[in-house]
């Protein structure tokens, strides 16, 4: 019977994702040539999201008390300080990355394993570090804007990222292959549920939201990119949506929409 669902379910969420509602002018904008694909795999996970994970996310709330739910958050965010320190040290950033070890040490210990974040108490900011923004800041360019199954908004140097982020994940290196595969499930779930507000906004506001989910993504990374203080446009008229083109002078032309400005002599 649960097989014979959840088949009915897949069912309905493929057959929505060939239902999507794609443009004229799907493909048009720069930094999305993929809009049309992106569209249906971006309908695919809606429908995915709407049918299995939100509700189990809703579920997860219900059931499980706010305290046991930030002792589980925070010992994921704990595990991905590993990673911060990592992306961090590549970037060059060194009193970041020894700002992330210390933190997982004290939060690995005083915390309980990472139940309570010790170290923000005390004065040790998290980082938000990923091998995607460590190929920005090496000057590599994000290419297209790319939708993932499952996995959601990304582009193509956000992607190679994402799999180099996978190899360094520690619940990858677990010995089980079903608890390996509950602690993913159960990070996935308890990241779904952190976002439930902010999808009822999304909800409510955005006429496209495809379009609004794109831009947001692309800009956010933009920033994080710049650890949140992006180079001045040139231009007036290249404050343009994300994605088209700038002009020749921009620090975003050449296909390097993010990549850090070059460090003058002064």
């Amino acid at each position: 019977m649960m097989r014979a669902r959840l088949a009915a379910v897949a069912l309905v969420v493929l057959g929505a994702a060939g239902c999507a509602s794609i443009p004229p002018d799907a493909g048009r904008n720069a930094a999305d040539p993929l809009e049309v694909y992106n569209r249906h795999v971006f309908e695919f996970n809606e429908r995915l999201d709407r049918y299995v994970v939100k509700p189990v996310a809703e579920g997860y709330v219900k059931v499980v008390p706010e305290p046991v739910r930030d002792c589980v958050g925070n010992a994921f965010r704990n595990l991905g300080d590993l990673g911060n320190a990592v992306n961090n040290l590549l970037q060059g950033k060194f009193f970041e990355a020894s700002s992330d070890l210390c933190r997982f040490a004290i939060n690995s210990t005083i915390g309980l394993l990472g139940c309570f974040d010790v170290a923000t108490r005390v004065g040790l900011a998290r980082s938000n570090e990923d091998f995607g923004q460590t190929l920005g800041r090496w000057g590599i360019g994000p290419g297209p804007y790319f939708v993932l199954p499952l996995l959601g908004p990304s582009t193509i140097r956000d992607t190679f990222g994402r799999v180099v982020d996978a190899y360094g994940d520690p619940l990858s290196y677990l010995d089980s292959t079903r608890v390996a595969l509950s602690a993913q499930t159960l990070r996935v779930i308890d990241t779904r549920a952190g976002l439930l507000q902010a999808t009822r906004v999304l909800e409510g506001a955005a006429l496209d939201k495809y379009q609004f989910v794109r831009d947001a993504y692309l800009q956010r990374r933009r920033n994080l990119i710049y650890d949140g203080n992006p180079p001045r446009l040139d231009e007036p008229d290249e404050e343009a949506p994300p994605g088209e083109a700038p002009k020749p002078n921009s620090p975003r032309a050449g296909g390097s929409a993010d990549r850090p400005a070059p460090q003058t002599a002064r």
